[in-house]
């Protein structure tokens, strides 16, 4: 899945839970990696916060949690604030060999957050505010509200090893305290996947077929 010349990863996510539901058995089943972890909301949060940093030594990962905007109302985020965070949290000085991000739509329908920080993320890499080799999107569908999330068909699929699986269930489950019978234990991917880009006009095409 990760080949030998990827050795530090960067991890942005909206949410602390984001990078565990979506990649979580990913960062499980490659331990040697440099994982840094980056959520840009809930820091403030007395519960979802210090689970993050509880997930974040599951992991043996780096990281670090900022507190943006995350009512319920999900007003929009001014872009320029979002880069800012993104790259205060990543570190300006900072070399990665890989990032993994959101996708444009997200993982499932209309979640305001996910959508601004692919956004972000995008734009920074196409631009090349960010010095990163390969950029990868979680890969989720939920065909417009109609179903749970699920891999994405043509992207990159990574079917977790039974052991692995059963980490990322405690993660979920125990770490960040969602039931099984939860939305998140229920729809946590036990298959996942990512649309993988290594050069920045093959990402720049794909979105392109999408706008289409």
């Amino acid at each position: 899945m990760l080949n030998d010349k990827v050795k530090k990863i960067a991890v942005i996510v909206a949410h602390p839970d984001d990078e565990a539901l979506w990649a979580g058995g990913t960062i499980l089943a490659h331990p040697d990696k440099g994982w840094n972890i980056f959520s840009l909301t809930r820091a403030g949060d007395d519960d979802r916060a210090p689970r993050f940093r509880q997930a974040l030594s599951y992991y043996g990962a780096s990281g670090a949690i900022s507190d943006m905007d995350d009512g319920k109302k999900q007003e929009p985020l001014d872009p320029n604030e979002i880069k800012e965070t993104v790259l205060e949290l990543m570190g300006r000085e900072e070399d990665f060999d890989l990032v993994i991000t959101h996708a444009p739509k997200g993982e499932y329908t209309n979640h305001r957050r996910h959508e601004e920080v692919s956004s972000c993320m995008t734009e920074l890499w196409l631009g090349k505010s960010i010095a990163v080799n390969q950029f990868w999107m979680f890969a989720y569908d939920d065909g417009g509200g109609k179903h749970h999330p699920r891999p994405q068909k043509n992207a990159e699929l990574f079917p977790l090893p039974e052991q692995v699986w059963n980490r990322k269930k405690h993660l979920i489950e125990e770490i960040y305290g969602f039931k099984s019978s939860s939305w998140e234990g229920r729809i946590n991917p036990r298959i996942e996947a990512f649309w993988k880009f290594e050069n920045r006009e093959d990402l720049r095409s794909w979105l392109k077929g999408r706008e289409r």
